[in-house]
């Protein structure tokens, strides 16, 4: 098991639960911001469960893509005037954008090539 990704997919699992639990506990004002977060959010979540179980899962290219497409729903979907459900799109999208990308990036260092002189 790769400890780098395992943990990786944890934060990703957290992200993905805080965006789908926002619109029934914190975010629940508006109801432009439910269905990117639940959809999105969904996503996320089933991703880095799949992986965290062991059943290879999304790459982490996926899970930053994911995270960047929950980063962008709030001007996508017209809710960035909502403080609750735009700030959780926000910190959840670009916490697993930067987790996703630094372990798709050390993957990729860890994987290449020997080089012989």
């Amino acid at each position: 098991m790769d400890l780098s990704k395992s943990w990786a997919d944890v934060v990703a699992f957290l992200a993905g639960a805080a965006a789908v639990l926002a619109p029934f506990l914190w975010a629940d004002g508006t109801r432009a911001a439910a269905q990117p977060l639940l959809l999105v959010g969904g996503l996320l979540l089933i991703s880095a469960l799949w992986s965290l179980l062991g059943a290879g899962g999304a790459s982490s290219w996926v899970t930053a893509a994911f995270g960047a497409l929950l980063f962008l729903s709030p001007f996508a979907f017209g809710f960035d005037g909502d403080g609750a459900a735009a700030w959780t799109a926000w910190i959840a999208g670009g916490v697993t954008v930067i987790v996703g990308l630094w372990t798709a990036l050390q993957t990729r260092v860890g994987t290449r090539a020997p080089t012989h002189a």
